[in-house]
């Protein structure tokens, strides 16, 4: 019976030994994508903390060297804890600027309007000009204009004109009125027919004019 045990544990150390795989060769076998590392492909960076200053671009600054990062107008300091940035607060550009620099860190006006536009012409700050006969008008600080427009009074006539360079009409015959059709003059009698004779309302010239029948003087049949 001894026998027979000391047999089973030969059998059960000789057994694993039969069935252990073989030693595997790492070559044989292509590692994974991400497993696949050369010490080529691993990009080193120096370390610049403490000796310069790196920007966007990659290029170095030594400490104490001033430089533009980026597309920025506004200057850095390279120093030992990184670069130390003006951040400054601009003023605001004047809302009638017409040419803004921008080489510093801050927008700069370099012209300002000093004139106004009215109707397609310009005018100098203080200016006074007329537009038109019936217009006055003057640019302003501003650079807006303000106008004045006259006031003009009702023409005394029914035919009024206007001349040139003159802003109210003109009654070059006088005050008038229509007598039906026909105009007369004020301030006389007008015998418009052989049975009315009309005279226009005082001051009232835009009114017809007042008539009265007289005894018709009509010609007599023959």
């Amino acid at each position: 019976m001894a026998l027979h045990i000391h047999e089973a544990w030969i059998l059960l150390f000789v057994i694993p030994a039969l069935v252990a795989p073989a030693a595997i060769n790492h070559e044989d076998y292509p590692a994974d994508e991400g497993d696949q590392t050369s010490s080529n492909d691993n990009l080193i960076f120096d370390d610049y903390r403490g000796k310069g200053c790196v920007d966007d671009s990659g290029f170095v600054y030594k400490l104490g060297e001033r430089f533009f990062p980026g597309h920025s107008n506004c200057p850095c300091v390279c120093t030992e804890d990184g670069p130390v940035c003006d951040q400054p607060e601009c003023p605001k550009i004047h809302p009638k600027c017409t040419k803004v620099e921008h080489n510093g860190c801050c927008p700069e006006c370099k012209e300002v309007k000093n004139f106004c536009e009215y109707h397609g012409k310009n005018y100098k700050i203080l200016e006074e000009f007329k537009p038109s006969p019936c217009e006055w008008c003057r640019c302003e600080p501003s650079n807006e204009v303000h106008c004045v427009v006259a006031d003009c009074a009702v023409p005394e006539c029914v035919n009024p004109v206007y001349e040139p360079e003159q802003c109210c009409p003109v009654c070059k015959n006088g005050p008038n009125c229509f007598a039906g059709t026909t105009i007369i003059p004020a301030g006389i009698e007008v015998k418009v027919d052989d049975c009315n004779i009309c005279h226009c309302h005082n001051g009232d010239w835009w009114k017809p004019a007042q008539c009265s029948k007289r005894e018709c003087q009509g010609k007599q049949a023959l």
